[in-house]
């Protein structure tokens, strides 16, 4: 099971002790590129519980959660998100989970066609 480079960079990081909401959601995202949504998902959890405001997060972890099947758990966190990102200014965060949530009340896929 090789990882990406970067990935294994950023888990040799998380092994020697160095742990931080970047690192957890880098590696969330590394994950969720590599196929492995539901290894993502503890990573973009630890993120948001280390730095509730970290909007990208949001978006990362309702993405994981759509791959793994659990629509409900996706929805929370889009909201979760959307009202984080609105509340802290960020506009165009709330901006991209507000269209993921639609078309998950679509029942499209968050990403791809």
């Amino acid at each position: 099971m090789a990882g990406s480079g970067k990935l294994d960079a950023f888990l040799k990081m998380l092994d020697s002790g160095q742990d931080g909401p970047l690192l957890r959601y880098s590696i969330g995202l590394e994950l969720l590129y590599a196929d492995r949504p539901s290894e993502a998902l503890p990573h973009l959890q630890e993120c948001l519980s280390q730095s509730p405001d970290y909007s990208a997060a949001y978006k990362a972890l309702a993405q994981a959660q759509d791959e793994i099947g659990d629509p409900e758990a996706c929805r929370e966190t889009l909201d979760t998100g959307i009202d984080r990102a609105e509340a802290n200014g960020d506009r165009q965060a709330a901006k991209e989970m507000a269209v993921f949530r639609k078309r998950l009340d679509k029942g499209k896929p968050l990403r791809g066609g």
